[in-house]
């Protein structure tokens, strides 16, 4: 989906900051925190996490925190899914498909695993 369709789908200016945020995330194959991207953004960290607060009260952004302590974005997509966290890297990865996890009576919408990647393993 476009950007400017997923800003007006929310009703939240255009503006390029916007644009060039939104596009980073959409074509990111994981997440990404503030120092992943900054080099490729031309605005300030202020204006940075005031769009990415925007975009989260929006839905269009979630977020978590990994254990070397930096927050990380990536676009909410359809359907959830888990990430696995190097504690020997802090490299992330996206699980694709479903886990097998459940609690009955709960909706569990994000899962964070945490171990040693298989790069830091061998």
């Amino acid at each position: 989906m476009k950007v400017e369709k997923l800003l007006e789908n929310k009703s939240i200016k255009l503006t390029k900051a916007r644009k060039a945020l939104l596009e980073i995330f959409l074509y990111a194959n994981k997440p990404l925190s503030y120092e992943d991207i900054k080099d490729d953004l031309s605005m300030d960290k202020a204006t940075f996490y005031r769009n990415i607060t925007i975009f989260e009260e929006e839905n269009l952004i979630s977020s978590f925190e990994s254990n070397n302590k930096k927050r990380y974005f990536e676009i909410l997509e359809k359907s959830n899914h888990a990430h696995f966290i190097c504690n020997t890297c802090n490299d992330i990865e996206c699980i694709k498909g479903q886990l097998a996890l459940g609690l009955d009576g709960y909706d569990i919408q994000n899962v964070t695993i945490t171990g040693v990647c298989k790069q830091c393993h061998i």
